[in-house]
């Protein structure tokens, strides 16, 4: 499975947890989410990249093996 690059995370005052993807703003987790959230990342042997992405939705959306054949891709 490819690993997923380009997320980042960051928390903020108010308890919100903030996803941004290549600088964009993927996913802001408030509440009992964010924390969820947090709690995951810092789980022993966690991939932060893979889980932001599952958390985002941005994750297997079924046409890897096709983007990664295209020309413009190789």
């Amino acid at each position: 499975m490819g690993r997923a690059d380009g997320f980042a995370f960051e928390t903020r005052a108010d308890g919100s947890v903030l996803i941004t993807h290549r600088g964009r703003v993927a996913a802001v987790l408030r509440g009992e989410r964010g924390r969820e959230f947090l709690a995951a990342i810092e789980a022993p042997g966690a991939d932060p990249q893979l889980l932001m992405a599952r958390w985002t939705g941005n994750y297997r959306r079924g046409n890897e093996r096709t983007a990664r054949d295209h020309p413009r891709n190789r």
